[in-house]
């Protein structure tokens, strides 16, 4: 009988005082498998490109996967200097989430593993677990995709700029310097509404890695219940539901993290810059009064 997986995942072995856990294991296995597989498809680039030859094979399909990223990347960018930018980032977050997901329905996934004495009671722990059922793991990938957004947003508009769209004192500066109560009122809402955003920050992280993290998790307990009570036939349709689940998760991790990004670079102007604010007076006291 297979035991319910804990939330948390379990050691299997130590390097020095390093804890290696069965989830870690499966992201290393899928790791290496693309380090594997970009070593093909270089010699493959090595040997078509030059002879301007049309790619076959394994060459031919990475194309259609790098066509299907950058389509994806356009759809919210709308500008293919930015999907060239941020594909790197989005394009490893979907096919690492994507494998990993699709990895942990293998065969011996959850099955294969050991057995210790825990309180007198004897415990299954398997080797290998998908490695999204681990907050660490989505975690982590979730605090890169925020925290890049923020770097590239720095880099692309500016430290300034981009600061202020959280911590609003040039806008506040401006309202005041104007002696305008409306623009004052408006400047000092404005302000508090930045601070509430640098929170929106935080629970940005939170909720891309739980959400990741819920999703796989009840997937992988779903189908160990169900392999406990009928090991035949039965789990074949809920595995290929995991399937799709898996799918659509490294498609709303992704795209979220393109959003995040997307926005972060996008050029903000506040009230000192637009001046709509003046123009809008300016009118108000040319306008001729009715009679």
């Amino acid at each position: 009988m297979l035991a319910i997986p804990p939330l948390a995942a379990e050691t299997i072995f130590y390097i020095g005082s390093f804890p290696v856990t069965n989830s870690y294991i499966n992201s290393t296995i899928v790791v290496i498998g693309f380090i594997i597989f970009a070593f093909i498809i270089n010699a493959a680039i090595k040997k078509y490109y030059p002879l301007k030859k049309a790619p076959k094979g394994i060459l031919n399909f990475f194309e259609g996967v790098l066509e299907f990223l950058l389509g994806y990347i356009d759809n919210v960018t709308k500008d293919r200097k930015k999907t060239i930018r941020f594909l790197p980032l989005v394009g490893s977050l979907f096919l690492f989430i994507l494998v990993s997901n699709w990895m942990g329905l293998l065969p011996g996934i959850g099955s294969i593993g050991i057995t210790e004495m825990v309180n007198g009671h004897a415990e299954f722990i398997p080797i290998f677990r998908p490695a999204n059922t681990d907050l660490n793991m989505t975690l982590s990938m979730a605090v890169l995709a925020v925290t890049a957004s923020h770097f590239l947003g720095i880099v692309t508009i500016g430290f300034f700029k981009y600061a202020n769209k959280f911590i609003k004192f040039g806008d506040l500066y401006q309202a005041i310097k104007s002696m305008k109560p409306v623009n004052i009122l408006t400047a000092v809402i404005e302000f508090f509404v930045g601070l509430i955003e640098i929170v929106s920050e935080v629970a940005k992280m939170v909720s891309l890695s739980l959400r990741l993290l819920g999703n796989i998790f009840a997937g992988e307990v779903l189908l160990t219940v169900l392999a406990g009570l009928i090991p035949f036939l039965i789990p074949l349709p809920f595995m290929a539901l995991e399937l799709l689940v898996g799918f659509i998760q490294a498609v709303v991790f992704s795209m979220l993290a393109l959003v995040y990004l997307t926005m972060a670079t996008a050029e903000t102007h506040g009230h000192a810059e637009t001046g709509h604010d003046e123009s809008f007076a300016e009118a108000e006291e040319n306008q001729t009064p009715a009679v």
